[in-house]
Order: C-alpha cells, then sequence, then structure tokens
C-alpha cells in the first residue's frame, strides 16, 4: 500500500463551475477510470466502500430512491440526513446536493460529480474530489492508499498547488486555511 506521503497529486483538470442562487455554485468534476461503470456504482453506493475512498461516511446504502442515511463528512461535527431522489443503475445516482453520472468509455468510465458548495469554497472542493478520485482509483485497481479528507489531507505534499491551481482557474481566491 502506499502511503499518504508518497501520494503526490497531479495538476489541476477535468473541473468546472456554475453560479447558482446567492453564495451557492455547482463544482462539476469529470474523471476518466479504468474502471467499470457496475465497479464504480457499488463504491459509490455501498458505505463500506465509501468509507475507504470519499470525504464523507454514510449509515447506509445509497442504492434506493427515497432512503434516507446520515452522512457525516470527515471533520464535521454532526451527521446530515440526506434523501437519495434518483438511482439509475449504473448510469446515475443522486442524493442531497450531490449527483454522480456513470459512462462506459473507452474500456473504463467517465465519471462525473456535481455538488453544490459555497463559492469561497470552491478550489478547496475541487482540490478535495480531485484527491478522493485518485484515491478511489487506486482503491478500484487494488493499490489503495487510504482515505485522504479534512486534516490530513492539507497535510498532502501538492495540497497547497492544486487549491491554488483551481481556484486560478475558477477565478476566486483560495481560502486560507493552516493545518492543526
Amino acid at each position: 500500500m502506499m502511503s499518504h506521503a508518497e501520494y503526490i497529486p497531479g495538476p489541476a483538470s477535468g473541473a468546472d463551475i456554475r453560479k447558482n442562487d446567492g453564495e451557492k455554485w455547482t463544482l462539476i468534476l469529470v474523471r476518466n477510470l479504468r474502471h467499470s461503470p457496475e465497479k464504480i456504482w457499488q463504491a459509490l453506493t455501498d458505505p463500506i466502500h465509501l468509507r475507504q475512498w470519499a470525504p464523507f461516511d454514510v449509515d447506509g446504502s445509497l442504492d434506493a430512491v427515497g432512503k434516507t442515511v446520515k452522512l457525516t463528512w470527515v471533520g464535521a461535527p454532526a451527521p446530515i440526513e440526506t434523501r437519495v431522489t434518483k438511482v439509475d443503475p449504473p448510469e446515475v445516482l443522486e442524493y442531497g446536493d450531490i449527483r454522480w453520472e456513470l459512462e462506459a468509455s473507452d474500456g473504463g468510465t467517465r465519471l462525473t460529480l456535481w455538488i453544490n458548495i459555497d463559492r469561497r469554497f470552491i478550489s478547496w472542493g475541487a482540490a478535495g474530489w480531485h484527491v478522493a478520485f485518485d484515491v478511489l482509483d487506486r482503491l478500484l485497481s487494488g493499490t489503495p492508499i487510504g482515505r485522504l479528507a479534512a486534516g490530513n489531507i492539507a497535510m498532502l505534499a501538492g495540497w497547497q498547488r492544486l487549491t491554488t491551481e483551481y481556484a486560478k482557474q475558477f477565478g476566486v481566491e483560495a481560502p486560507k486555511w493552516t493545518p492543526r
């Protein structure tokens, strides 16, 4: 298993933003992964898989419309009740402010994430999901590096560079934060 210290994220890529109402924006991230839509679908819906790569935990499967789960972002003080609103395996999954689209592509999957986020934190969000996609890809390839989220992600070599690259790409200021 590769250690967190050995992992360095690549350059900012595959991201776009769209303005919603107020301070909320939609962050859109696209990544081509070398795995089947079915394999990725399981990683998106199964709480055990999510715990290994996603920046949140859920207390139940995200596999059926109408299910309510408690979603807890790593480092957040309390869970958020989230309702699954769309399930079309293995193509579309929606819950809360998150939408996943999966499209078979060149022997793998084109994975698209749509997530609503406060504009002030959009470069962090893009960088965080960028890293989460890398962790997911390595997990599904059988070379896991372990989940990187909240405080431990900011300790990564390349984290500040990545958030700065996304901020520049989006025309926003990168948030200031010093890890404890």
